[in-house]
C-alpha cells in the first residue's frame, strides 16, 4: 500500500537521524533526507496534507543537522525553505503547537545561517521567530519546550549583540538565559543548565566590557 510505505519511509527517516546524532558524519543524515523525500512523493499536500506537514518538518530538521554539519550554507538554505513551506499548511489556528515548534526550527536554520554570513537580516529573522514560537509554546502550556525556545532566542539575541555596538541585544539575551535557566534547574536538566549559564556569563562579560 503507497500509504504505508510512505509511513514506512517516514519513520526510516526517524530512526537514521537518531542514529545520526551518535555519529560524527553525514550519510545517515543524507540517507535520511531521501526517506523522507520518498515518502512526500505520497504524502502529498493535496492528498495528505497534516501528513504531508509532519513529513515536512521532519525533512527540514535532517536538512537543518546536515546544515550544521557542513561548512556550506546551501542545506541551511534548503531547511528554512523546507519549515516556511511546512508553515503554509501547519498554520497557527490548526496547530498551534505545532506551528510554534516549526518557528522555532526556523529559528535554529536561521540563527546557523545568519552566523556563517555577515549581515544580521538571518539573526534578526531568527529572533523574530523565536519571539514567534513563544506566542504559543507558553510556559504555563509547554514548560521545557519554552524554556527550549527561551535557550535559543538567547543565543540569537547573543550573536546579534556581538556584532552590535549597544547593550540592549545583550540585556535581553541575558533575560532570555535566566528565564529558562529557572526552568532548567527546577526540573534538574543539567544539560541544559550548563547551557544557560553559559550563554549567559558570555553575555554578561561583554556587557560589562561595553560598560567600561
Amino acid at each position: 500500500m503507497p500509504v504505508q510505505w510512505a509511513g514506512t519511509q517516514n519513520n526510516l527517516g526517524i530512526a537514521l537521524v537518531a542514529i545520526a546524532e551518535r555519529e560524527t558524519g553525514t550519510t545517515r543524515l543524507e540517507e535520511a533526507v531521501t526517506a523522507y523525500r520518498a515518502a512526500l512523493q505520497e504524502r502529498t499536500l493535496e492528498h495528505m496534507p497534516l501528513d504531508w506537514a509532519v513529513t515536512q518538518n521532519n525533512l527540514g530538521d535532517a536538512l537543518l543537522n546536515l546544515g550544521q554539519r557542513e561548512s556550506g550554507t546551501a542545506r541551511l538554505k534548503e531547511a528554512i525553505a523546507t519549515f516556511r513551506a511546512t508553515l503554509d499548511e501547519r498554520t497557527r489556528e490548526r496547530l498551534p503547537l505545532d506551528w510554534a515548534t516549526t518557528q522555532n526550527n526556523l529559528g535554529v536554520a536561521l540563527w546557523r545561517l545568519g552566523g556563517r554570513e555577515s549581515q544580521t537580516d538571518r539573526l534578526e529573522e531568527a529572533v523574530a521567530a523565536f519571539h514567534a514560537a513563544l506566542e504559543e509554546s507558553r510556559r504555563e502550556r509547554a514548560q521545557l519546550q519554552w524554556a527550549m525556545i527561551q535557550t535559543n532566542l538567547g543565543t540569537a539575541l547573543r550573536a546579534l549583540g556581538e556584532r552590535e555596538t549597544g547593550t540592549s541585544r545583550l540585556e535581553e539575551a541575558i533575560a532570555a538565559y535566566e528565564s529558562a535557566l529557572r526552568v532548567f534547574v527546577s526540573a534538574g536538566s543539567d544539560r541544559y543548565v550548563e547551557i544557560c549559564r553559559t550563554g549567559r556569563d558570555l553575555s554578561l562579560a561583554l556587557l560589562n566590557h561595553r560598560r567600561r
